[in-house]
């Protein structure tokens, strides 16, 4: 095409130049405020896996180069040749959708129950890594068996400290997996790490809450090493009842508005015959770890700490049928 022909080049206009600076500017703004304001705002992002924080403080930090960069150029010309300026557009929708993503993924963030409010437990000792919260007996009892836990979508870890600290006082360690992302489908494997890391515990469980459920069935699938399963509003994608000498316990709520009812029927026939399934009346989906409310979930019709006890309960006495 003839570039003096009027589709392929124009004379550029004030108003043309004016609009894609400004959305260049506010593409560059949203880079840094964005990041800025999980990094601080939210202790999940820092306290969580690196690869979060790690991609926060990169986009901010091209963002920050963004800003010098059209601070110097303010006053070159806008793209003359139509092609160059449709690319220039689909770059800053590109730049936008990608803030949009990271906001996503900003996490909720633990939010301390009325078990944590009591003070710390003295019979659990907790450490913590870039990667887990490991949770171990105290009074120089050895660990008789050990559970892997991976949290739900975008949940921070710590979320599900106190509904698991009664199987710790049953005698188990208990991983709970920072993931990356806070999405454990990017690593399903991520349980063999912390399996490895304490070669002295023989007897091993994962669970998981959510999505974290589907990453544990998966891992569960795939390991034999593994002797149960512990699910908290889950269920398997694949069907399990061809994986021997695997015990499963499914817990899930009445009031679920995620994972609803229906779909945890729908789940009996992918689980062992034997499977042990738990119903909390009036739980919701939320009431399995300490994170708030949850867009979507149902309205509950019994309170946080009583669902969280009898999940607590149903986990710890699994756990020690293994």
């Amino acid at each position: 095409m003839d570039s003096s022909s009027p589709a392929a080049a124009a004379i550029v206009r004030p108003r043309r130049r004016t609009a894609i600076y400004w959305v260049t500017a506010a593409c560059a703004a949203a880079l840094i405020a964005v990041p800025a304001w999980m990094l601080v705002a939210n202790p999940a992002v820092l306290g969580g896996h690196p690869l979060l924080p790690g991609l926060l403080i990169a986009a901010a930090v091209v963002g920050m180069a963004w800003a010098v960069l059209l601070w110097r150029s303010r006053d070159a010309p806008c793209p003359r040749r139509l092609p160059r300026a449709i690319g220039a557009w689909a770059g800053r929708i590109a730049v936008l959708a990608l803030v949009a993503a990271l906001a996503w993924l900003n996490p909720f963030a633990y939010q301390p129950g009325a078990a944590a409010e009591a003070g710390p437990k003295s019979d659990l000792i907790v450490t913590e890594t870039n990667t887990t919260i490991t949770m171990t007996p105290d009074g120089g009892r050895a660990p008789s068996g050990g559970l892997v836990f991976y949290p739900g979508a975008r949940v921070d870890a710590r979320a599900y400290q106190d509904i698991l600290a009664p199987a710790v006082g049953a005698g188990f360690r208990v991983v709970i997996l920072k993931e990356p992302l806070g999405l454990s489908l990017l690593d399903a494997n991520q349980a063999r790490g912390a399996m490895d890391a304490n070669p002295h515990i023989t007897t091993w469980a994962v669970g998981g809450h959510s999505l974290g459920g589907v990453a544990a069935s998966s891992f569960a699938q795939d390991n034999p090493d593994v002797s149960g399963l512990v699910l908290y509003a889950s269920y398997p994608l694949d069907s399990l009842r061809g994986r021997t000498g695997l015990q499963v316990l499914s817990v899930s709520g009445t009031k679920d508005g995620l994972s609803t009812p229906a779909k945890i029927d729908a789940s009996l026939e992918l689980l062992p015959a034997d499977a042990g399934f738990t119903a909390i009346q009036g739980g919701v989906h939320a009431f399995f770890g300490d994170y708030g409310a949850q867009p979507g979930d149902g309205d509950p019709g019994i309170s946080r700490e009583a669902a969280q006890e009898q999940t607590a309960a149903a986990t710890a006495a699994f756990l020690g049928r293994l």
